[in-house]
């Protein structure tokens, strides 16, 4: 699996030379769970093998010496309804989009409003103010919207940032956004059944598995490996357009403490029960001598 040899890697390094900071991103849990869910047979086989996975590698570092800081960015949650944000707008006359060769990208230049979504949060950009009236009426009856944040409210919560869309949406603790746009999937863009993580006007999920709805897709993706590999061009279209797999999400804050991320460090004199997320880049500062701890990242904070 990835996660070993991203492991075996850093070891590698670590080896190499003296390093005042390496940051490792094991993926394995993280996808498993968006996979099958949180409480899934095959998630926590995952758990198990990310634990032997990292468990070496900490011990490795410990005993090099290193302070070893173990952190998940968020806790996996069940995920069960797709919402459709931008199909919603483009409904209501607000984003536009482009046709190229019988399929149809969006078109933020030309669009009232749009949507950029990752799992529970959603950026709504509005271009014009005389739109955000329009923007929630189409918005407001969604189904699976749990918050919707405006103006001052957005800064309240910690998300008033100069690129934050004019209107910020949270999902009900069940539900997350997905990017779709289009209203056919006769007229879906190329990249929709690819893995184009930088092309998607959102965070697509779908892309961890392969269409479970076209009987010939491993047929067709190793046919296209066997095209990469002999050195001819290739396209690997096997994300599927229905997003009904997903299992499951993040992106809410954590309705229990089971479901919140952790973060544990081999050092003592950091303890603390809590530590925000904003707070995690200066306590690694602080652990590799960057900087001198501050209010905000001392025991007891």
């Amino acid at each position: 699996m990835s996660s070993r040899w991203i492991a075996q890697a850093a070891r590698v390094l670590l080896d190499a030379g003296d390093l005042d900071l390496m940051m490792v991103y094991l993926p394995h849990l993280d996808y498993d769970h968006q996979r099958h869910g949180p409480q899934a047979p095959q998630a926590v086989q995952a758990a198990r093998d990310l634990d032997a996975v990292a468990g070496d590698l900490v011990d490795h570092a410990r005993g090099r010496g290193d302070t070893v800081v173990v952190l998940s960015e968020y806790g996996i949650t069940p995920a069960r309804r797709p919402v459709d944000v931008n199909r919603a707008l483009r409904r209501a006359g607000l984003l536009s989009v482009y046709e190229q060769a019988g399929m149809e990208y969006l078109d933020p230049w030309t669009s009232r409003a749009f949507a950029v979504a990752d799992h529970q949060l959603a950026h709504v950009y509005v271009r014009h103010p005389a739109d955000l009236a329009a923007t929630r009426d189409a918005l407001s009856g969604l189904p699976g919207i749990d918050v919707l944040l405006a103006g001052d409210d957005r800064r309240a919560a910690g998300l008033g940032h100069a690129r934050a869309g004019e209107l910020i949406l949270v999902a009900e603790p069940d539900a997350w956004f997905t990017y779709y746009y289009w209203l056919d999937d006769e007229r879906a863009p190329d990249f929709a059944r690819q893995v184009e993580i930088h092309r998607k006007p959102g965070y697509d999920p779908a892309e961890l598995f392969m269409d479970p709805q076209d009987r010939w897709v491993k047929a067709r993706a190793g046919a296209a490996l066997l095209r990469k590999k002999i050195g001819m061009r290739y396209v690997m279209s096997v994300v599927p357009l229905d997003p009904a797999p997903v299992r499951g999400t993040h992106g809410r804050r954590p309705d229990r403490p089971e479901d919140a991320p952790v973060l544990l460090c081999s050092d003592r004199a950091v303890a603390r029960d809590r530590i925000a997320a904003t707070d995690v880049r200066d306590l690694l500062l602080e652990l590799a001598g960057v900087c001198a701890p501050t209010s905000a990242a001392r025991p007891g904070a």
